[in-house]
């Protein structure tokens, strides 16, 4: 039985996906500190938080919400993925990378 969120697979992908996504936006031009960067950032970490607050949650109804939350950031970050990939500031190959860790993430 899981004692805390930081066992979850699921969660550990996520956080996956937030440091990647961090690491990845660090040298983004200046000009998009409030643009792409900031929002690549919150979305990929809304994911991971969301599930560990749904985890904290007592009902169900309370959980599903929670992870439901978590699942649309993850929608949210692959689109910053792909717009930032569009505009050449992200790889493809880290894209993919990402992208393969959010549709784990959507799927289990």
């Amino acid at each position: 039985m899981i004692k805390d969120f930081t066992e979850m697979p699921v969660w550990q992908k996520a956080i996956e996906i937030a440091e990647r996504c961090f690491l990845i936006s660090a040298d983004l031009p200046k000009q998009e500190d409030y643009a792409l960067t900031s929002q690549l950032r919150r979305s990929a970490q809304s994911i991971a938080a969301n599930i560990a607050e749904g985890f904290g949650r007592r009902t169900a109804k309370d959980k599903s919400r929670f992870y439901d939350i978590s699942r649309g950031s993850a929608f949210e970050t692959k689109s910053h993925l792909i717009y930032g990939n569009r505009v050449k500031y992200f790889s493809d190959n880290d894209c993919l990378q990402i992208h393969i860790l959010i549709d784990e993430v959507i799927l289990i």
